[in-house]
């Protein structure tokens, strides 16, 4: 179908991938337990676009510029970690009101907009999972319209998934709110969680 090998299990594994959690789904579901429904979905698009550049990269062939200037994708690498570190260094850092009575000081979508965008940008790793991923789904004379459909089909799936993330994750945000730490705890973890990403990237670094 679309011209797309295996095209069953080709859905599938976008939606393997999606479920496996990350720094991504992370920061999408901390903006939306911080700021709800709006400043989830500017998370959302963030992290989108971030697999966006991503996903071009690796048919144009990016990933093998890379290959051959190892030290541009190390530097990109210990960036990424180094974001990631200090992105969780500050949600520990950030003042969170216990009192359920007082609400989250609002933020704007752009900001965590821009915050998964980052996120996303200094995850290195997955261009090369799209520059494995992709030809498993391709034929040998494949056109661009395809690796255009290709991409479509990741970022619809991806949106839809992180949308479900963004309303249930608010959900859930909501039921919490009525106990006197959950917000800290919750944002505390997500702090943590992001440190212990970027330090992983970082050990992981060749």
């Amino acid at each position: 179908m679309f011209d797309i090998q295996n095209y069953t299990s080709f859905i599938a594994a976008i939606l393997v991938f999606q479920l496996i959690p990350g720094p991504g789904a992370l920061a999408i579901l901390h903006a939306t337990a911080r700021n709800g429904i709006g400043a989830g979905l500017g998370a959302v698009m963030g992290t989108l676009l971030g697999d966006f550049v991503y996903m071009a990269g690796a048919t144009l062939g990016l990933a093998a510029v890379m290959h051959a200037h190892p030290f541009a994708f190390e530097a990109l690498q210990w960036f990424g970690s180094a974001y990631l570190c200090w992105l969780g260094i500050q949600m520990l850092r950030s003042p969170v009101s216990v009192d359920a009575s007082v609400p989250e000081r609002k933020k704007s979508g752009r900001l965590y907009f821009r915050q998964a965008f980052m996120v996303s940008l200094t995850n290195p790793k997955v261009i090369l999972f799209f520059m494995a991923f992709f030809p498993l789904f391709l034929h040998s004379d494949a056109s661009s319209v395809t690796l255009g459909v290709l991409m479509a089909h990741v970022t619809i799936i991806s949106f839809l998934y992180q949308a479900g993330l963004v309303f249930i994750g608010n959900a859930l945000a909501r039921k919490l709110s009525s106990l006197p730490s959950a917000r800290k705890a919750a944002t505390r973890l997500a702090g943590t969680a992001l440190i212990g990403f970027g330090v992983k990237l970082a050990v992981n670094n060749p």
